[in-house]
């Protein structure tokens, strides 16, 4: 059985829990972290572009001259085709697929995406979609009930709790892959700059669709990038990477829309505020 999965940290926990045999059966883990939730997707996954994309994306953390570090962010991409054609690779070998997906825009992208190639191959093909709701063991006041956690994407889950969703499997009928290939399809057709959920379906939408989220808190009080940013996801956890945010951050900065306060080599400690009060409306 190979493990496909969408992000860093949730293919990184499945290994965890493979290395433990918390997860049984499990041949490979494949992690397609390509975000296709954001930026041209009719480009080929191993050229130039979706590499610079992600490289622009997760460097905006880093600061400082460490050459290593920068080197391994440039290969990013190349590792995620790299995990592409191994599990085209497992496909050709008749090997069964299981996807771990959720609702994040990236994760349903990817899922989307990756129908599109299972559909040309005969292969068992099991999905889990985590949950909405995880209803947990009580907090010991029988009068509370259950606790209820929300995880928002897998990468939120515990190596120790993957086992624990394997209730929620089931196996992907060929029409359905077909259905969620032709959806990707369309998406490749609009091709519009990010693709978001709205009522459970992924969507094109506008490049600026999550900037009111910034500018609802941002204010003329200074405050730091980073906290802003955590404010944002912590209220409004709508599977968009805290890279993204500070993404439009730069881009409204350079348009002179955000003032930087104290600047930091480290853009996540800068402290800045809102440049005109009337940008709120935005």
């Amino acid at each position: 059985m190979i493990e496909v999965l969408f992000g860093e940290s949730e293919a990184g926990s499945m290994k965890v829990a493979k290395n433990k045999a918390v997860i049984r059966k499990t041949d490979e883990v494949v992690c397609l972290g390509f975000l296709l939730d954001i930026g041209d997707i009719r480009e080929e996954l191993d050229g130039d572009y979706r590499r610079e994309l992600i490289y622009s994306l997760y460097a905006q953390g880093q600061w400082g001259a460490d050459e290593e570090i920068d080197e391994e962010l440039r290969n990013v991409n190349d590792f995620y085709c790299n995990e592409l054609d191994r599990l085209k690779d497992f496909l050709e070998d008749g090997q069964a697929v299981r996807v771990w997906y959720s609702g994040a825009p990236y994760s349903l992208c990817g899922f989307c995406h990756l129908c599109g190639i299972l559909k040309e191959y005969e292969n068992e093909v099991r999905a889990v979609r985590l949950p909405e709701y995880i209803l947990g063991a009580s907090d010991g006041d029988a009068s509370h009930g259950k606790k209820i956690r929300i995880c928002h994407n897998w990468g939120e889950v515990a190596a120790e709790e993957f086992a624990g969703f394997l209730t929620e499997e089931r196996t992907l009928a060929r029409e359905e892959i077909r259905m969620y290939a032709w959806l990707w399809s369309e998406l490749k057709q609009d091709n519009s700059p990010l693709r978001a959920v709205i009522n459970g379906r992924v969507t094109g939408v506008p490049e600026y669709f999550y900037d009111f989220l910034i500018f609802k808190r941002l204010t003329e009080e200074p405050v730091k990038e980073a906290r802003l940013i955590g404010d944002i996801l912590g209220s409004c956890p709508l599977g968009v990477g805290d890279w993204w945010y500070a993404k439009r951050i730069e881009e409204f900065i350079r348009e002179g829309r955000i003032k930087v306060i104290e600047d930091s080599e480290n853009k996540y400690a800068r402290v800045i505020s809102l440049e005109q009060p009337e940008f709120c409306q935005c």
